[in-house]
């Protein structure tokens, strides 16, 4: 099949204007990556100068106090009600195995049965309740370390500033992705000869 003179005149012409078309986007694309890289620079710096200080100014107005409040009762509903509460418990306890080891004793002298003296185990159970407090009340504090690094707030900052990247990201994908015919490649390609 052979094609007329025209008809090559015409498809040469066709393929040139193609192979410009290419050319010019090649550059588009090109410049498309300059200013997508110069935004996301921007999108960071703005990330660092407003949104990180917003947060961080935000999370110390509206949800410190709450998280503040929170620790503080947390520590004094443990401190003051479950250490006194466990240690009265442990008292009583070690209190009552003394008896039932006394009992047991009287009854191995044969001295009988006899009901033990109720003051006496009183007051090991409030000797023994205080020893047993004091050393939960140590290991609590020992337990609890020193404030060091980031807080909550440091935490809060930190996720939001990944969902911002994570949003800046996407909508940068969003904006460069297109279907696969739209795409060049990074090396001119020749259009077909015709």
């Amino acid at each position: 099949m052979s094609l007329s003179r025209k008809r090559k005149k015409e498809l040469r012409k066709l393929q040139d204007h193609a192979n410009k078309v290419w050319g010019s986007q090649q550059v588009i694309v090109g410049e498309a990556a300059d200013v997508a890289r110069e935004a996301s620079r921007q999108l960071g710096h703005f990330g660092r100068e407003q949104v990180a200080p917003a947060v961080h100014a935000s999370y110390d107005r509206y949800a410190a106090p709450y998280v503040d409040r929170g620790v503080k009762y947390s520590k004094h509903v443990l401190s003051d009600k479950v250490v006194p509460v466990t240690g009265s418990v442990v008292g009583s306890a070690l209190s009552v195995w003394d008896a039932a080891n006394e009992t047991r004793e009287r009854i191995a002298a044969g001295k009988g049965l006899a009901l033990p003296d109720a003051k006496k185990y009183q007051k090991l159970a409030d000797k023994y309740g205080k020893k047993a407090s004091k050393k939960l009340s140590a290991k609590l504090s020992a337990l609890e370390p020193p404030r060091k690094g980031i807080g909550a707030g440091g935490v809060i900052a930190i996720v939001l500033g990944v969902f911002a990247a994570a949003g800046i990201l996407y909508a940068a994908w969003q904006t460069l992705r297109a279907d696969d015919e739209l795409w060049v490649a990074d090396d001119p390609l020749r259009a077909p000869d015709a």
